[in-house]
C-alpha cells in the first residue's frame, strides 16, 4: 500500500487532471489534508513532503495534536472542517487559521469578538445543500440572512462550504453551491472530499477536504 507521501502525489495529480478538464489551473485549488483521528506521526511525512494545509474536525483533538507541530513548522495552515460549538469559539480562533463551518447566528455572535483576541481566521459559511436534517449547515433559504449578519459582525467571510448527500451524484449540489456563491459575491468554495473531490474541482472548488485518500482508512 502506498504511503501518505505517495498518496499526496496521486491526489495532486488527480486535482491537476480535473482542473485541466475544466480549463482551470491546479494552483486555484487548495488541498486540505484532513488528519482527524490520525497521530502526528502520520502527519509528519506530508509536512516533510512540503504540504502545508491541514484540517481537523474537532477543536479538542486539534488542541492536543497541533501546537507542537506548529512550533516546529511555523508556516502550516490549520483548517477547522467540522461542526463548531459556540462555547468552543474562543479556542477555535486561537488554534485555526480558517473555519469552514459557520452555520448559525449564535456562532456568528460568538466569533464576532475575534478582533479582541488578535486573530481573524477566514470563515466559510456552511450550507446544508441537500436539506438533510441530520447535517449541520444553514438552509439555502437562510443563507442571505446569515451572510448579512456575518458581514455586519465583521467576520472575514471568504466562501461557502457544503457536504452533499451521500450515495447520490454530488455534481448538482456542487453546482448549486457555486451558483449561490456567485449570487452572493463570495469567492471561495470548500467542497469535495475523498470520494468526490475530482468532481468538485471540475465544478469550481477552491478548497477540497481530503482525508482517507491521503491517510488511508481510519483504524
Amino acid at each position: 500500500m502506498a504511503d501518505s507521501s505517495q498518496r499526496l502525489v496521486e491526489v495532486k495529480g488527480a486535482i491537476a487532471r480535473s482542473a485541466g478538464l475544466a480549463g482551470r489551473s491546479p494552483a486555484e485549488v487548495t488541498l486540505i489534508a484532513v488528519s482527524k483521528t490520525h497521530p502526528a506521526s502520520a502527519i509528519e511525512p506530508l509536512i516533510e513532503a512540503g504540504h502545508r494545509h491541514f484540517g481537523e474536525n474537532r477543536v479538542q483533538e486539534a488542541a492536543a495534536k497541533w501546537p507542537s507541530l506548529r512550533e516546529r513548522h511555523e508556516d502550516l495552515r490549520l483548517h477547522l472542517v467540522g461542526t463548531l460549538q459556540s462555547n468552543k469559539a474562543d479556542e477555535a480562533v486561537r488554534l485555526f487559521d480558517v473555519i469552514h463551518s459557520v452555520d448559525r447566528p449564535s456562532l456568528v455572535s460568538s466569533l464576532a469578538t475575534m478582533d479582541s483576541r488578535g486573530r481573524r481566521p477566514d470563515c466559510f459559511l456552511q450550507v446544508n445543500i441537500g436539506d438533510e436534517p441530520q447535517k449541520s449547515g444553514c438552509a439555502v433559504a437562510d443563507l442571505p440572512a446569515l451572510l448579512e449578519s456575518a458581514r455586519a459582525a465583521g467576520l472575514p467571510v471568504v466562501g461557502l462550504m457544503c457536504i452533499p448527500p451521500a450515495e447520490v451524484e454530488p455534481a448538482p449540489y456542487f453546482a448549486l453551491l457555486a451558483k449561490l456563491a456567485r449570487r452572493h459575491d463570495v469567492g471561495s468554495l470548500s467542497m469535495g472530499m475523498s470520494a468526490d473531490y475530482e468532481t468538485a474541482v471540475m465544478i469550481g472548488a477552491t478548497h477540497v477536504r481530503v482525508g482517507t485518500a491521503l491517510f488511508g482508512e481510519r483504524e
